[in-house]
């Protein structure tokens, strides 16, 4: 089943990229390649905080649940991961708008 998934998404990118070679050009003035790029480093960067925070989650449940009496410790520990996690996606998504200027 990895394998079809596989190449099914690789079908669908290379149609997705095949699609502007058959386009007509006129009078405009072509793809705003910074609009693209941002938007795919803002999908990277989404994708990466939320393997992260659920990788951080998963973690701090895992200790919490073999040691009960460090649940504060961990939790506070947790709670300044996520917002370092977090940070990524927002100043990912503050030089997107940077940029879009």
């Amino acid at each position: 089943m990895r394998q079809v998934m596989s190449k099914v998404f690789m079908v669908l990118s290379a149609l997705c990229f095949a699609i502007p070679a058959f386009a007509q050009g006129g009078a405009s003035g072509g793809t705003n390649w910074v609009a693209v790029a941002a938007g795919i480093a803002m999908a990277i960067a989404s994708a990466g905080c939320g393997l992260g925070q659920g990788r951080a989650a998963a973690a701090a449940t895992e200790g919490i649940a073999r040691n009960p009496s460090a649940g504060s410790a961990i939790q506070t520990a947790l709670i300044i991961g996520l917002a370092f996690i977090e940070s990524l996606a927002i100043y990912t998504l503050l030089i997107v708008f940077v940029k879009m200027k």
